[in-house]
């Protein structure tokens, strides 16, 4: 669990506590290290790191070549970078890392409650699965424009929280976390072109 202080120094303003905490009970993990690597329908398997340097070394090593969830947001690392040399500790800080995460979500959370219309406790449940996919209707939620100011609903005293799917997010995915609304044919992200360019890596690695 993450501490309540913590959430109230960090956490995007524009969300409630009692949403951050829902947030991150459902679609986080409990350590700021933890580094999940997913390439289409597999689970790559890596070391628990134990500093943030070695986190990061885990990061670079695998984005852009597979989706990269990081920290107790698990934020989508090849998120806006272009380059691996992009990546900064931001990602395995604690109030850094709840402060981008929350930030995001907020807005999915937005463009999933503006698409029912009002704040209903369905739309709650479904930015969390467009989290974990990254994609909501069809659309890209991460690279899409915020909707703005929407009155989102709040998690009912006493709301269960619900343990995430271990299968929800083992969808194929593309280099910005998200995952395709399909697994083959011409609209799989993995087969699109990256955004993160590693052309000029291999020769200082």
């Amino acid at each position: 669990m993450v501490d309540a202080a913590l959430i109230r120094q960090c956490a995007d303003p524009t969300l409630k506590p009692a949403i951050v905490e829902k947030f991150i009970a459902q679609a986080g993990s409990p350590g700021p290290l933890s580094v999940s690597v997913r390439s289409g329908n597999s689970v790559i398997l890596v070391p628990q790191a134990k500093t943030p340097e070695e986190a990061m070394a885990l990061i670079g090593q695998y984005v852009g070549q597979a989706v990269v969830r990081v920290g107790i947001t698990q934020y989508p690392a090849g998120l806006g970078i272009k380059d691996v040399s992009q990546l900064k500790p931001d990602l395995v800080d604690s109030c850094q890392n709840i402060s981008m995460g929350t930030a995001l979500f907020g807005k999915v959370y937005r463009i999933v409650t503006t698409w029912y219309g009002n704040a209903v406790d369905e739309a709650f449940e479904d930015a969390i699965i467009s989290w974990r996919s990254g994609y909501f209707e069809g659309k890209a939620v991460f690279t899409a424009a915020d909707p703005g100011e929407v009155k989102l609903a709040e998690p009912k005293e006493g709301d269960p929280v619900i343990e995430p799917d271990a299968n929800a997010s083992a969808k194929p995915q593309d280099q910005d976390g998200q995952d395709g609304p399909k697994a083959d044919g011409a609209s799989d992200p993995n087969r699109a072109g990256m955004r993160i360019d590693l052309s000029g890596i291999g020769g200082s690695r």
